[in-house]
């Protein structure tokens, strides 16, 4: 259920602050019927080959040493699971259109403050009840294989998402820092082979001593939180009896052009671009025009 225009768009002070804090809530945007009728596109989706298994993933690294982030004295006889899947939109309708169509691109065009807004993945993700696997410190601006400032991630929970069910977590104002960090396999903090730069701080003792400000937000069907592709970001386990279900979704803005970022996973068409080259259709469809 796409094509309906949002409930409202973002206000000034929201989207001041996107642009200061690098992250913003924004309450009651999306008509709940279109984030409920996702639920059942989504669950299609938990367990197929499409999902990489980040659960599993995560046992191998820790079998190999690796720091894996997982919450302790979790129950790992009945423990839950931890999913993501990319590109969606390529291979389902349902996913194409909520991505592509209203009420979502409307609304982050707003906040880029952009003219022509454009797709660059969409991404679901699933924690499952008892869930032990966190999500490490990282930056989407780390994978994308482009450059600018108007670049945002959203991130559309299809549940409500509370700090003990895996909600993100943000460090303010973290988009401003001259860093990209290398990127890392989400469930630990090692860094993706082969990627270049300094590996991420460790935020927690940095928001520890105050140097950084963590901010986290509940949330609700309805609600869409986004964050600037710059900004620091995390999120923890789901040690709750209920579900953490979310669409995410990679939006870019007028200034935004490739660059091929060493160790990066590639897309299919990123082999035959070069840096500077603006984006084009159809590997990055034009989603929204003013």
């Amino acid at each position: 259920m796409t094509g309906i225009e949002p409930l409202r768009l973002p206000t000034d002070d929201e989207i001041d602050a996107f642009w200061r804090d690098g992250v913003v809530v924004l309450r009651g945007v999306l008509p709940v019927e279109v984030v409920e009728a996702m639920a059942g596109p989504v669950d299609m989706l938990l367990g197929t080959p499409e999902m990489a298994d980040m659960s599993a993933m995560g046992d191998a690294l820790a079998r190999s040493g690796a720091d894996v982030l997982q919450s302790e004295g979790g129950d790992r006889a009945r423990r839950g699971s931890f999913v993501s899947g990319v590109d969606h939109w390529r291979t389902h309708e349902a996913f194409r259109a909520v991505a592509g169509e209203p009420p979502l691109p409307p609304v982050v065009a707003a906040l880029l403050r952009t003219a022509e807004l454009r797709l660059w993945e969409d991404s679901v993700r699933g924690k499952e009840p008892g869930t032990l696997e966190h999500t490490a410190w990282h930056q989407d601006i780390s994978y994308f294989h482009g450059e600018g400032m108007q670049l945002a991630t959203t991130w559309v929970p299809l549940d409500d998402a509370t700090a003990d069910s895996g909600a993100m977590r943000f460090v303010r104002g973290s988009h401003l820092w001259e860093d990209v960090f290398r990127p890392n396999l989400f469930v630990t903090t090692m860094a993706i082979p082969g990627t270049e730069g300094d590996e991420v701080p460790d935020i927690d003792a940095l928001a520890a001593r105050g140097a950084v400000e963590v901010v986290s937000f509940d949330l609700g069907p309805g609600d869409v939180s986004v964050h600037h592709a710059a900004t620091l970001q995390a999120a923890g386990g789901n040690s709750t009896t209920r579900r953490r279900r979310a669409i995410s979704v990679r939006y870019c803005g007028d200034d935004v052009r490739y660059k091929i970022r060493a160790g990066a996973p590639l897309k299919a068409h990123h082999h035959h671009v070069g840096d500077g080259e603006p984006l084009t259709d159809p590997e990055t469809p034009l989603v929204f025009r003013a």
